[in-house]
């Protein structure tokens, strides 16, 4: 094992401002806003303020998919917050998610605004209004909501974990990327082995369980997340890959992952959704070219 410093930790932290990294401009150790800003407001029931990254893509699949139902209470505008230039800090935002991450959600469909915050809340919060992708029979929803917040338990050993020190931090550790690659592998061996004998992760039908795992570890067997899909083998979970490529199959799937993105080819980055026909005339090459 090589040692990559002779760094001692002291009696008491302190925050160093010049710590390096990918996100050392927006991490801090205080919550609050740092400057005064408004959000945006739309004319549908549901206003959300987002980026299209894995725990962004939850919340607008789930939308799309409750309106492929034809649950038209479900229309919804979504703002894109830019989380790299600090939007998330702004007042407005803090004032729906005081802690300042993405997804955030204001539901206006009754008399008093509901703010909602954290995907896993947001999805349940969505499902059980429009009585779809939870099951209702007690034992098929607790299937559903225990893998729904297995995900919420294990995505950051994953993305704050395995994700960061593989291709964010400013130098490479190696017991750091070994420590978290084994438990990245472990997650996607207990998926594996639940979508042996399951067609989807709460059973037989598609649920909000598999909307929240999907864009983290079907884009990682994908191959979208931290081009490590080499690195960590992932042809070896074939049930999860089977599963990832069900899903990404789905309409509303394809087009959940446009919303707020920032990132690929500009035909799949739709940066505010404000109506369905958005999707055709207002993507990023649709907008460079004038079309």
């Amino acid at each position: 094992m090589s040692s990559t410093s002779d760094y001692a930790p002291p009696k008491v932290w302190t925050w160093n401002k010049a710590n390096g990294g990918r996100f050392a401009n927006i991490n801090r150790p205080i919550a609050g806003p740092t400057h005064d800003k408004e959000l945006p407001m739309g004319r549908h029931p549901m206003q959300l303020y987002s980026l299209g990254t894995p725990n962004g893509q939850k919340v607008a699949i789930l939308l799309e998919e409750l309106l492929a139902l034809g649950h038209t209470g479900a229309e919804y505008d979504a703002w894109l917050i830019r989380i790299g230039e600090g939007q998330q800090f702004g007042s407005g935002f803090v004032e729906v998610n005081p802690n300042s991450k993405i997804p955030a959600l204001l539901d206006r469909s009754g008399p008093k605004p509901i703010r909602v915050f954290e995907s896993g809340a947001i999805l349940v919060h969505l499902a059980e209004k429009f009585g779809a992708f939870l099951p209702q029979d007690p034992a098929l929803r607790a299937e559903c909501l225990s893998w729904l917040f297995w995900q919420m338990g294990s995505a950051p050993y994953l993305g704050g974990g395995f994700g960061h020190f593989y291709a964010y931090a400013p130098i490479k550790i190696e017991y750091a990327i070994d420590r978290f690659s084994m438990e990245t592998k472990r997650q996607l061996d207990v998926l594996d082995r639940r979508l042996a004998e399951s067609t989807y992760l709460g059973g037989d039908d598609y649920t909000i369980a598999d909307i929240t795992v999907w864009p983290w570890y079907g884009g990682l067997v994908r191959g979208y997340l931290y081009g490590a899909a080499e690195f960590l083998a992932v042809h070896e979970y074939k049930h999860v890959r089977r599963w990832a490529e069900a899903i990404f199959a789905r309409p509303a799937v394809k087009r959940g992952r446009m919303v707020n993105r920032v990132t690929g080819a500009p035909s799949e980055q739709l940066h505010e959704r404000h109506d369905a026909s958005d999707f055709a005339t207002k993507t990023q090459d649709k907008l460079a070219s004038g079309a």
